[in-house]
């Protein structure tokens, strides 16, 4: 690497993965010569560690003290990384050759860019778009989160149709470049995630600074997806929804805030109902408990809002749609991202 070139540091979290660091890291320091490639383990009870000292030594290790989950894992591991950009990775993600230049160069060549990330396809379904990111994410009326090329569980086709290079509301924590010095201006991952949408606040955070947020079309990377808790975990349905209703009590403007959050927990709640209708005991009980646990955090969150004290508008956020994409989806039929409905003077960018 020229001495003059921005440093890029790859940085993959490990928990008991062995199996994806033996399937893809080879991959990641094949297809990364420019980079120092990293993987942090969160104290694996497996032999992620033996196999990393093992068979690819080149690889820098950083083990952790306890499991810190993926916000807080990744805090205490970059606090010791230096580098200009740092690549988030997760451990099932196949990159392709020449991945990091376009993000590189998109990222020095507009510096009020944060973060963003590439196309993210689906590794078992590789003409299609994959589930965490896609082309671009957004975030609807509500704080419901969705992407170009993936609405719900609905994933489009990749026919080209988003290789294009645009300002987004968030980037995938499945491959998020960002800023090394934004990272931590923005105070990096909310510790209180744990796991779980933790991506999209800490871009809210990053809007709300003033900087933004890109997808980048001319990079791609193929994500298996679900690694660690598939999309019918009950666990991660707490996750979601207690996080989803933090997300928004953090961020949004003193303006919005009661009416937004309001009708975000009404929604939550139909959502519920339509898991009890389904016989789903266990899903309505971690949509209850995420709520509960929302309310018991209000007091932490309270502090974290006052850490970025302007917090801008919606109509001035990049990527927020000013409709439901629940009531777009699931009434009106509409499960392609092409195909919403879009409010005149919109700052949404289909």
């Amino acid at each position: 690497m020229d001495s003059n070139s921005p440093s890029v540091a790859v940085v993959i979290l490990n928990w008991n993965g062995r199996h994806w660091l033996e399937q893809f890291l080879p991959n990641v320091l094949q297809n990364s010569p420019e980079a120092e490639v990293i993987v942090a383990d969160n104290a694996s009870t497996d032999d992620s560690v033996s196999f990393l000292q093992q068979q690819l030594p080149q690889v820098r290790l950083i083990q952790l003290s306890e499991n810190y989950g993926f916000c807080e894992g990744y805090n205490q591991t970059l606090k010791q990384v230096q580098a200009t950009y740092y690549v988030l990775l997760n451990s099932d993600v196949e990159v392709t050759p020449h991945w990091l230049s376009p993000m590189v160069q998109l990222l020095e060549g507009n510096s009020s860019i944060a973060a963003c990330q590439p196309k993210i396809k689906s590794f078992h379904q590789r003409t299609h778009f994959e589930y965490a990111g896609a082309a671009g994410g957004f975030l609807d009326a509500y704080g419901y989160p969705f992407c170009r090329g993936r609405l719900f569980g609905t994933l489009e086709e990749d026919k080209g149709q988003y290789d294009d290079v645009l300002p987004v509301f968030w980037a995938t924590g499945a491959c998020l470049f960002v800023r090394s010095n934004a990272y931590w201006q923005a105070g990096g991952l909310e510790k209180k995630f744990f796991a779980h949408m933790e991506e999209i606040d800490l871009c809210w955070r990053l809007q709300n600074l003033g900087l933004q947020i890109y997808y980048q079309g001319r990079s791609t990377v193929y994500h298996v997806g679900g690694g660690t808790l598939p999309k019918a975990n009950p666990r991660k349905t707490f996750l979601n929804f207690r996080n989803g209703a933090a997300l928004l009590y953090k961020n949004l403007s003193d303006q919005e805030l009661n009416r937004v959050l309001y009708k975000r927990l009404v929604i939550d709640g139909i959502a519920a109902a339509q898991f009890f209708f389904k016989g789903d005991i266990k899903q309505v009980q971690a949509v209850w408990q995420a709520h509960r646990a929302f309310f018991r955090m209000k007091k932490y969150l309270d502090q974290k809002r006052k850490e970025v004290p302007q917090k801008k508008h919606t109509t001035q956020l990049s990527g927020w749609y000013r409709k439901s994409v629940v009531w777009q989806y699931f009434v009106k039929g509409k499960k392609e991202f092409g195909q919403l409905d879009v409010p005149d003077g919109a700052t949404f960018t289909p």
